[in-house]
Order: C-alpha cells, then structure tokens, then sequence
C-alpha cells in the first residue's frame, strides 16, 4: 500500500474514532502518530515534531498569558464591561462577546484571541446562568471570522499574501482581507444571533467554577456582620492600657468586637495594651454599641450599610475566606475568639459552632468548627494551605472573580499591550512575542511558575501536537495533491466558478481535519496551477482558497480554538456540525460569490 494510501486510511480513521467518542481525542491524535510511523510514511523525527512546533509553543504560551490577565483581575475588569455594557440581554451579551473575539483576533491571531477570552466568558456565563456551552462556539467561530479582517489575523494570511506576490500578481494589502472579513464578521455575528438558540447545544460542563460574584454579601449575611460600627478611643477612655482582645463586653450583649486596628500601623492586633486612638470594630446591635461606646469613652466614627461592609470585606489589598477546622489540624483544642490576629495580619472574625455563631466568646477549637478569615490575599493562601483548614472556597478563585484590576494588573496589561504590538507589527515572530510575554508574567511576579504549568491546557497541546504529524503525512506522502488534481481535472472544464466552488469544499474538507495551515499549503500550489492552467487571475483563487482556510467549523480539532472551548463548555465531537454548516455556507458566499465581483477572473 502506498504512503498516500496509508495517510488516507489513518484520517479515515481517526475521523471515526473522534465520531465514536469513546477514546480521549488526545490518545487518539497521539496513537495516528505512532500508526504512520509503523508503517514507514513517516520518520521518527516527524512523529515527534509535533511537541516541537511552533504552534505548540505559542498554544501554551498563550494560555500563561492569559492566566496573568485572569489572576490579576483583568478578565474580570473586562467581564464587568461586556455584563454592563450587555445590561439584561442575553442576545446583546452575545454578540458584544463575538465582536470582541472578532477584533482581538485580527491582531493577535485566534489561538491567542480565544485563550485570552475563555475564561472571561466562563465566568460571564456562570454569573448571568447562561449555559457556557451557549457562549463558547461563538466566541471560537467569531474568532475564525475575525482572523479574516487584518493580515495579522492568520498565518494563512501572510501565506496566501506571499503566494500572491510569488504568482507576480502582487501581495494583498495589509487591511485588504477586510473587503471580505467584514462581511464575514456581520454574517458570523448575525447568523448566531438570529439561530444560535436553536443549533447550538445547552451543555454543562464539569470544569466550571461557581459563581462568586456575590461571595462578599453572602459572608457578610451568614455571619451576621451587616451591622458594623467604628469606634475610635478617646485619649482619657477607661480602656486605655487595659489589655486588647484580653476582655469581652459581656456587659453589653448583642454586640462583638472583631477587630483592633493600632493607630499607628493601620494593622489589625490582638496583643499588648489598648492605646488612644485604637479603632474598634463592632458587630451587633446599634443602639448597643452607641451606649457602650458612651460608657467606655469612644467616638462612633462610622456605621456601615449591607453594601458597604461586602465591599470592605473583599478588595483589592484584602479579602475573606470561609475554612473549617480540620480533624488534624494544629489549631484543635487551641481557645479562639472573634477578633484575634493569627499568622501576621489575618484576623478571625468569627466563629461558629453547628450554625450557630460563637460571638466574642472564647472558644476551644473542634473538628468541624468555621472560621470567617480577613486578611492579605497572599497571606490568607498561606494560612489556607499551612494550617489543615478545609477550605470552603479557593480564596484565589474568589479573588478572580470578584476583584478586577487586583495587584500587579497594571503590569499583566502592559505585557499584553507589547506582545500584541510585536505580534502586529511583525517586529518578531509570534511565538516568541508569547514567549517572551509568559517569561515576563512571571519575572514580574504576576503569577508563580506553578500557577503557569496549572494554567496551560494539557489536552490541547496533545491533541494538536499529535495531530501535526498526520498533517505532515497528508503533504509529504503525495495525499493531498492527489485528491487536489482529481477535482481539477474533474471540474476542471466546467467554468471558473464551478472550479472555485470545487476548490473551497476541498479546502474545507481538509480543513475540518488538519490545519488550517496545513491546509492552504496542501491546497496553493494546486490552486496556482489550476488557475495557470484554465487562464484566470490567481488573485481570487488564493483569497478562495484563504477563506476556506478559515470555515474550519465541522469538528473540534479543526482549530486549535475549537478545541480550548470543548471542555469548558462541555461540547462532544458531533455538536460542532449543526452550526458549523450554515457557518460554512456563509463562508462559500462570501468565498465563492463575492470574491469574483472584487478580485475579476
């Protein structure tokens, strides 16, 4: 059997194996591989080109890049934009979210434009109950539609701009893709708008994260600490050298000190003596704390609303994070109350037993007890992990959600900002701008080289590691061009248009398989000699060939993108085809029907 042959039969077969859904796609991708290089069509150093590639590197680069966004608050800035500028419509969310993956894939490439957005888009769809299985299909397929408006977009496009100069007929301009990315982007935006309801499937998935945007105020009601009052000691207050968190208003019940703050270093404390000027704050009763602060000569500096306490508890600087005492943790048996530091500058604030809320009494630790924590977000995930807390609610997954533009977000939008201008400009190659942007995430401190190894989609640099081989395969074993020149001399004779149609469906049906890339070198020395040979102008021919390229909508491996959003949304390999196929058709209008009226035959 010949190597065409061979490379023919292990697609065949791995399309079925993808239909039948029962193999984990990356074992699938990785077994083609080691078939193709049993059966001699390719060497071993192909088989294993795959890890090695450039797209590979710049896949999980990416990923780094947009975990620095994400654990910095920036996607969580940017996902407060789109709920706003949304208001209550599902439909405007929708087609806000598609044009922003139009737009940031014109300059960064839709690898890049997709690993950016999707966790901004999870988080939307969890906080509005949207399914995210609603949301994710189009922000990749958006995304391929918006590759089509600059030259930046796709490395098709600098392939098919080159080939066009090559061919004597001139480079396209660099915004000249947009004469038909334009009309793509509309028809991609208003063809999910009108009909995405009902093509798209309403999956969830295993891997969402709960929705925490109202974490503060649920804290805040739990552990009743909607009633809070300030009160600043007076100089000749009785208090005045009396010992801090050394006492309990047992006096005045209804109401619970949960925090000392020392004047001078503005942090909480729960030693040494009071001083003048030490800010107390009460939970409980007004009217309560209003007497005793007028018996113990203390100044009422502010009573905090429902809304105001949420918005203290969880900030930028701090946050608060739920924990339960575990059986082996080091703390059971030790006596706690409410208002005491631990581990630096994290304060109990409160404790409770079975449900109920311990107040400022002293209390003798047990397996099973709650603690609501205040503190440092860097200090209160240290605590979490050293202390055997069982920890209610990742006080980092928190912390993405709720706080946007956190610490060092400056520093992880000025890294974006620079890896999408060297990308653009073309300065360097776009692996190494990716490159060179993850480095920089973590030298700056954005984020630790752990938080970068957890960040980056295991699975889809295996599928498309794996995959890479058999596309060498296809090119190299003489595959693709054989099933090219069958449909030239099939169509060959029946007109430029019905050559045209014929190219595109050949393009696409490779496309849905191998890359896009791939793709168009298979598919352009063929598509130049085709047209070479019926006497047209190759400038359309090659702009057929580039949207084709991009209408890889079929399957989940057809893009890199397409796979990031699988699991997340919780997609199986035969949701892709239903709006995959008007996307498709959109593509051959603009492909096969406007191209001719712009670039003449």
């Amino acid at each position: 059997m010949s190597p065409a042959a061979i490379s023919l039969l292990v697609l065949g077969g791995v399309v079925a194996l993808f239909v039948w859904n029962r193999l984990p796609v990356e074992l699938v991708a990785i077994g083609s591989a080691m078939v193709l290089y049993a059966a001699g069509v390719i060497t071993m150093p192909e088989m294993l080109a795959g890890f090695g590639d450039a797209t590979i590197v710049l896949i999980a680069a990416l990923f780094v890049v947009s975990e620095g966004l994400e654990v910095t608050g920036v996607t969580t800035w940017v996902g407060q934009g789109l709920l706003k500028g949304a208001g209550e419509s599902s439909r405007r969310l929708l087609v806000l979210t598609m044009l922003l993956a139009a737009a940031l894939t014109a300059v960064i490439n839709l690898n890049g434009a997709v690993a950016a957005l999707l966790p901004i888009v999870i988080v939307i769809a969890v906080r509005r109950g949207i399914a995210p299985s609603k949301l994710l299909m189009p922000l990749a397929f958006a995304g391929s539609a918006g590759s089509l408006l600059l030259l930046t977009g796709s490395p098709v496009n600098v392939v098919i701009s080159e080939s066009a100069e090559a061919a004597g007929v001139g480079a396209f301009g660099f915004a000249e893709f947009a004469i038909v990315g334009v009309p793509l982007v509309v028809g991609t935006i208003a063809l999910i708008a009108l009909f995405g309801h009902r093509l798209l499937p309403e999956r969830t998935s295993d891997l969402l994260p709960p929705d925490l945007s109202g974490h503060a105020a649920t804290l805040t009601r739990q552990y009743s600490l909607d009633r809070i009052t300030h009160l600043r000691l007076k100089p000749d207050s009785p208090l005045v050298g009396t010992p801090r968190g050394g006492w309990e208003a047992i006096d005045h019940p209804g109401i619970t000190i949960v925090t000392v703050t020392d004047p001078d270093t503005s942090s909480p404390v729960s030693t040494g003596n009071h001083r003048a000027l030490d800010l107390l704050t009460v939970v409980g009763d007004r009217d309560i704390a209003s007497r005793f602060a007028a018996e113990y000569g203390l100044v009422i500096e502010a009573e905090l609303a429902d809304t105001d306490v949420a918005e203290r508890l969880i900030d930028r600087g701090n946050g608060a994070v739920e924990v339960m005492i575990s059986p082996r943790s080091r703390l059971v048996g030790e006596p706690v109350r409410a208002g005491r530091v631990v581990d630096g500058r994290i304060v109990i604030l409160a404790v409770q037993r079975q449900g109920e809320d311990r107040g400022g009494e002293s209390t003798v630790l047990r397996a099973g007890d709650l603690l609501l924590l205040e503190g440092p977000w860097d200090e209160l995930d240290a605590a979490a992990a050293r202390d055997g807390f069982l920890v209610v609610n990742d006080p980092d997954l928190v912390k993405r959600q709720v706080v946007p533009l956190g610490k060092r977000s400056a520093f992880a939008i000025a890294i974006l900002a620079v890896m999408i201008a060297a990308m653009a400009s073309g300065v360097m190659a776009p692996v190494m701008a990716a490159l060179l942007a993850a480095g920089a995430m973590i030298v700056l401190r954005v984020l630790t080289i752990e938080q970068a190894y957890r960040r980056i989609s295991w699975t889809t640099v295996l599928l498309v590691a794996g995959m890479i081989p058999l596309s060498t395969a296809i090119r190299t074993s003489g595959a693709g061009e054989q099933v090219a020149e069958l449909m030239v001399t099939a169509v060959g004779g029946s007109g430029p248009t019905v050559f045209l149609a014929a190219l595109f469906l050949l393009t696409v049906i490779f496309g849905q398989l191998i890359s896009n890339t791939a793709t168009a070198l298979v598919v352009i020395p063929i598509a130049v000699s085709a047209a070479a040979q019926l006497d047209i102008s190759v400038q359309p021919v090659l702009m057929c060939v580039c949207i084709a390229s991009a209408a890889s909508f079929l399957t989940p491996v057809a893009t890199p993108a397409n796979m990031m959003v699988m699991d997340p949304a919780g997609y199986r390999f035969g949701d892709y085809w239903k709006l995959g196929l008007p996307m498709i058709g959109l593509f051959f209008l603009v492909g096969v029907g406007l191209v001719p009226l712009i670039w003449n035959f």
